[in-house]
């Protein structure tokens, strides 16, 4: 069982990062493919014309045979690199009166069989076709002479062979007929030894001739024929750019290349940005995700004041009930809280302030203390004045605390700034009179919130964390890296610190987000946008009621309430992202479809402009 929710749990992981960066992926997409849409439309056309050899080998004297067959089917490849050579090349150049230098000819044989298809691409159709005709041509004039120079010696010596015999016979046969002719009978011996040699004569002759055709039949039993089984027509459209499947081709590359950049990005980047990602690195729960406040006109003003409606707001409402939850029985004094960060500009101040908020709405007595004897900052959330402060108490521990803490205009929350900076805080922070002062403060209010400056820049947050009853850590999502974050909670673990609970801040909206996305931009009254700022006045009576409203709230009733539009907002946002993702792959199947209709209407179906027929066979031997 845990193997498989481990296996979902990554599935989610990787639908989350698919979904995370849906957008690198769909402009890689479309990047791609509108570059190979638009150069395929700036390339020149290209024509490419076919035509398909027969290779016969010569008929042997012991007859056609298997081996004969396997042999044709190897000089079938041995004529396809002959086809594209220089020579061959040459004389094609020679009888057409034209540069090959821009036409692309490719020749291969057709597997398990004696055909040799040669392409001839060109970006002139008439010439590509013209080219490819004669290639076939050149290559049987200069093949044909190559095979009669075989028998041409032994041709030569037979045939100077029978001219000399010849010589002899029409020699013997003028001295025969001048024998006869004579009227003395002395010539009756002399006759019949003229026709016993003319008759020999004529004997030799005849083998003579019988040796010529003989070597003639041989000569065009050896020699191998090419057969035009089809020749090339003009082409009528272009092979080359192919401007849908290049476009096709792009595009899925281009998808490829998005989704493994963004696994890379997601590999080489270890900030913590979600959760689960917070809660696996150091093992401690978080109590709320806070998203990015998007309205810089507030300043520094908690947004608890200012858009009390706003999703950020409802989320340090739920930071102020688990919060409540994690404290509960702690005992029966104020609760000491720390709030602290690994790095600088995590948000720590804005998020005590806001807290202190929640918790004065819901009814808690909160005292805020900032112990950041650095650079202190939380009196300039309420903009209070910082003379007097936390410093002014450890210096008189036996001074009355009222005197230094400051309201803020709403009720039961209030400010304890720090007062004169001292020019050694830790060692201030150190002195046993904090304790001193710390319990004092305890009596003042049911929480008592300390801000303190991050833990990896001093030491101060690492002495405090050992005063308090439990410390709150502020993770920045997307900034601070897991290696600082486990440095610095091991930092506090070191001092036996009570680690409660962690605070994922400036969240931004995304998919992952819609929760959010819903309770800023819709409101539970069902406005829309933002509100305007109001007039100090106003916004102080309108915190006084919803504090009030808040006191009596149930706090189940308010999560079941979250729950439910949590669930509803996630079906939505699920079936919105699976209709997007099937209209993706709907385009990509159509693209695939004309794709393959292209080539087989180029490639398959129809030749680009063959034209089919048989051709006459052109024998490799010389005539007769």
């Amino acid at each position: 069982m845990d193997a498989q929710q481990s296996g979902t749990d990554e599935i989610r992981q990787y639908l989350a990062l698919l979904r995370r960066w849906l957008w690198l992926i769909v402009l890689g997409t479309v990047l791609a493919g509108a570059s190979a849409f638009v150069a395929s439309r700036l390339s020149s056309p290209i024509y490419e014309a076919t035509t398909t050899l027969l290779i016969s080998e010569g008929q042997k004297p012991s007859g056609p045979d298997y081996s004969a067959i396997l042999l044709s089917e190897r000089l079938a490849k041995t004529y396809a690199q002959m086809l594209q050579g220089q020579p061959i090349l040459s004389a094609v150049e020679a009888r057409l009166g034209v540069s090959l230098e821009d036409a692309n000819v490719t020749v291969e044989p057709v597997r398990d069989t004696q055909l040799i298809r040669l392409k001839v691409q060109h970006p002139d159709p008439a010439l590509a076709a013209a080219i490819a005709n004669a290639l076939p041509e050149a290559f049987v004039q200069q093949n044909e002479q190559a095979q009669a120079a075989r028998f041409q010696s032994s041709l030569e010596s037979l045939s100077g062979e029978m001219q000399r015999v010849q010589s002899e016979i029409d020699a013997a046969q003028l001295e025969l007929d001048a024998a006869r002719n004579r009227p003395d009978a002395s010539g009756d011996g002399q006759i019949a030894r003229l026709e016993a040699l003319l008759a020999q004569y004529r004997t030799t002759y005849a083998g003579l001739l019988q040796s010529y055709e003989e070597v003639r039949i041989a000569q065009a039993r050896a020699t191998d024929s090419l057969t035009v089984f089809e020749p090339a027509g003009v082409p009528r459209s272009p092979a080359l750019p192919r401007t849908r499947a290049n476009t096709l081709l792009a595009a899925v590359v281009g998808a490829m290349l998005a989704v493994g950049a963004a696994f890379l990005i997601e590999y080489l980047d270890d900030t913590i940005k979600q959760p689960d990602e917070l809660e696996r690195a150091v093992g401690l729960p978080t109590f709320a995700s806070i998203l990015r406040i998007p309205d810089a006109a507030n300043g520094q003003d908690p947004v608890m004041a200012t858009d009390p409606d706003s999703a950020v707001a409802e989320a340090y409402r739920m930071l102020r009930t688990n919060l409540e939850f994690s404290t509960l029985g702690m005992g029966p004094t104020a609760v000491t809280l720390l709030v602290t960060s690994a790095e600088p500009q995590d948000g720590k101040t804005t998020t005590l302030a806001n807290l202190g908020l929640a918790l004065a709405q819901g009814g808690k007595r909160v005292l805020l203390v900032d112990t950041d004897l650095r650079r202190p900052a939380l009196h300039q959330q309420f903009h209070l004045p910082n003379e007097q402060g936390l410093t002014s108490l450890l210096l008189d521990p036996q001074a009355d605390p009222s005197t230094v803490i400051q309201a803020t205009g709403v009720d039961r929350l209030r400010v304890l700034a720090a007062g004169p900076l001292p020019s050694n805080p830790a060692e201030v922070l150190d002195l046993p009179q904090t304790i001193h002062v710390l319990g004092r403060l305890r009596s003042l209010a049911d929480y008592v919130i300390l801000d303190s400056p991050p833990v990896l820049s001093v030491a101060d947050a690492s002495i405090l964390a050992q005063k308090v009853d439990g410390v709150v850590f502020i993770v920045e999502a997307g900034r601070t890296r897991t290696d600082m974050l486990r440095r610095a909670v091991a930092a506090l673990r070191a001092v036996n610190a009570h680690l409660l609970g962690a605070v994922l801040n400036n969240v931004t909206a995304g998919p992952g987000n819609s929760y959010y996305h819903y309770y800023y931009y819709g409101r539970r009254d069902g406005s829309q946008g933002r509100r305007r700022r109001q007039g100090p006045a106003r916004q102080a009576g309108r915190q006084a009621a919803r504090g009030q409203a808040a006191a009596g709230r149930s706090v189940h009733t308010t999560l079941a309430r979250l729950n439910e539009r949590l669930a509803r907002l996630n079906r939505q946002k699920s079936r919105a992202f699976w209709t997007l993702m099937l209209l993706a792959s709907l385009a990509l199947l159509l693209f695939a479809v004309a794709a393959l209709y292209e080539a087989l209407d180029e490639g398959f179906l129809s030749p680009a402009g063959a034209a089919s027929g048989y051709g006459a066979e052109a024998p490799l031997t010389p005539a007769a």
